[in-house]
C-alpha cells in the first residue's frame, strides 16, 4: 500500500510538471538573443511558470579550440571529443556560457542558478556506441530530477550545462538537444521548446522552402533519408523524437528572435514547427 508521503510526492511532481517547461537554447543562438527574449522569459517566471533551461555553446567552443590550436571535427553532426577537447567543452559550457545566461536573466529581473550536468551526478552518462570513432561523447543514462525540482522550489530557474558524468568520475560531452530531451522526460513535463536561429523545420515547396507547422516522427525519418533534414538539425529532431517517446507530448522548434516567442508558444499560437506524439 502506498504511503501518504508517496502520494504527496507524486502530487507535487504532477503539479510541478503542469507548470514546468524545458527550453533548450542553441549555441549559435545565444549571443544573438535580443533583450526582449529575456524580458519574456522573466515575465513567465514572475507569472508562476517554471522554465528549465538546457543550453549549448558550439560556436564559443569552436572559437576557444581555435585560439588554443586544438583540432576539432564533426561526425554525424556531433563533435569528436578528445580529452583536450573535453577540457575546453567543460570550460566553455559550465563556465562562460552558463554564467552569461544566468547574468542576462538576472539583469532582466529574473532568478536563475547555473548548474553543470556533472554537479551531484545531475546527468549520468555512458559512452555512445561509436565511442571509438567519436571519443568522449556520452548518452544519458539518468537525470537526478530531484536536484532540478529542489532549485525550482527555491524559486530559481535552473540553467544546465550539458556535461555528463559516470560513477567512475569520467566526464562526457553530451549533445545539448539530447540532454534537454532527457531532462524533459525525467521531469515529466508535457512540452519542450527548442530555441534556435531558424524558424522551424523547412520543407521544399517548388523552389521555395516553407516552415512546417507540424510534423510526425515518420515524416521526420523520411526527410532525413532524403537529405531534407541534415547536419546539426538531425540531433535536434532525434532528441525531439526521444522526448516524445517519453512523457513529453510535444516539442516545438522556434526562432528565438521572434517577439515574445515563448509566451506565444505557451499560449497555443501556431509558430515554428510542432512535433507531436501520434495518437
Amino acid at each position: 500500500m502506498q504511503s501518504a508521503v508517496g502520494h504527496a510526492d507524486q502530487a507535487k511532481q504532477a503539479g510541478l510538471a503542469r507548470r514546468n517547461f524545458v527550453m533548450k537554447c542553441g549555441g549559435s543562438t545565444l549571443a544573438a538573443l535580443p533583450d526582449s527574449f529575456f524580458d519574456d522569459l522573466v515575465r513567465l517566471q514572475s507569472e508562476g511558470l517554471q522554465p528549465v533551461i538546457v543550453h549549448g555553446g558550439g560556436p564559443a567552443i569552436s572559437d576557444n579550440l581555435a585560439k588554443l590550436g586544438i583540432e576539432t571535427e564533426f561526425i554525424h553532426g556531433l563533435r569528436k571529443t578528445t580529452e583536450p577537447v573535453l577540457d575546453v567543452v567543460e570550460m566553455v559550457l559550465a563556465g562562460s556560457i552558463n554564467k552569461q545566461i544566468v547574468r542576462r536573466i538576472g539583469m532582466h529581473g529574473g532568478r536563475a542558478l547555473g548548474l553543470s550536468g556533472s554537479d551531484g551526478y545531475l546527468i549520468e552518462a555512458k559512452p555512445v556506441p561509436n565511442a571509438a570513432e567519436i571519443g568522449w561523447v556520452g548518452e544519458v543514462t539518468s537525470v537526478q530530477a530531484s536536484i532540478i525540482t529542489g532549485v525550482l522550489d527555491m524559486s530559481y530557474m535552473p540553467v544546465i550545462a550539458p556535461i555528463g558524468i559516470d560513477r567512475s568520475g569520467q566526464r562526457y560531452n553530451i549533445n545539448a538537444d539530447t540532454a534537454a530531451g532527457a531532462v524533459a522526460s525525467h521531469l515529466g513535463v508535457s512540452r519542450m521548446i527548442v530555441v534556435t536561429d531558424v524558424p522551424g523545420i523547412l520543407k521544399k515547396n517548388g523552389i521555395e522552402k516553407k516552415v512546417l507547422e507540424s510534423i510526425t516522427i515518420q515524416e521526420i525519418e523520411d526527410m532525413i533519408s532524403t537529405g531534407e533534414i541534415y547536419g546539426g538539425m538531425i540531433p535536434k529532431v532525434r532528441a525531439a523524437i526521444a522526448c516524445i517517446h517519453g512523457k513529453v507530448k510535444e516539442v516545438v522548434i522556434v526562432d528565438g528572435s521572434e517577439p515574445q516567442v515563448l509566451s506565444r508558444v505557451l499560449s497555443g499560437e501556431s509558430i515554428g514547427t510542432r512535433i507531436v506524439r501520434m495518437q
